[in-house]
């Protein structure tokens, strides 16, 4: 008997990566009749600080929140990927994804883009997608 995922978060935020990993999401959805969570956590350490000079930023970042998902909606209802959840959080993307994300919506697969991070920059702070790689309870799908 063939495992079948049933809830398939993926974790989206405009960049290449996450077209590709939403892109897989969308097959692997439709193989196993699931449905598709599609995941977008604002960061909101980038604009903490930054939000006592403008404090719009936060209402941007949530409109682009939405924009980005109705965006992936279309597109996969187009595809006709219709099971499919829209979920924005807020916090740090490497916790938000793996844990709460994953928790809420009892994922048994979770879906992302590998990030276009140097070597470098990915020892110093660590990509996204190697953080829901450790932290996840549920099968992980990095796509490159």
């Amino acid at each position: 008997m063939d495992f079948e995922y049933k809830q398939i978060v993926v974790a989206v935020d405009g960049s290449e990566a996450s077209e590709k990993a939403f892109n897989k999401a969308m097959d692997i959805a439709q193989r196993n009749d699931a449905r598709l969570i599609l995941a977008h956590v604002v960061d909101s350490r980038t604009f903490a600080t930054a939000e006592a000079y403008d404090r719009t930023l936060a209402e941007r970042a949530e409109e682009y929140a939405k924009d980005l998902l109705d965006s992936y909606a279309e597109n996969a209802k187009a595809a006709g990927v219709t099971n499919l959840v829209r979920c924005v959080e807020y916090g740090s993307p490497k916790v938000k994804i793996a844990k709460d994300i994953a928790g809420t919506f009892e994922a048994d697969l979770i879906i992302c883009g590998a990030t276009g991070m140097g070597a470098v920059e990915r020892f110093l702070i660590g990509s996204v997608s190697e953080s829901i790689t450790r932290h996840a309870s549920c099968d992980v799908l990095v796509v490159r």
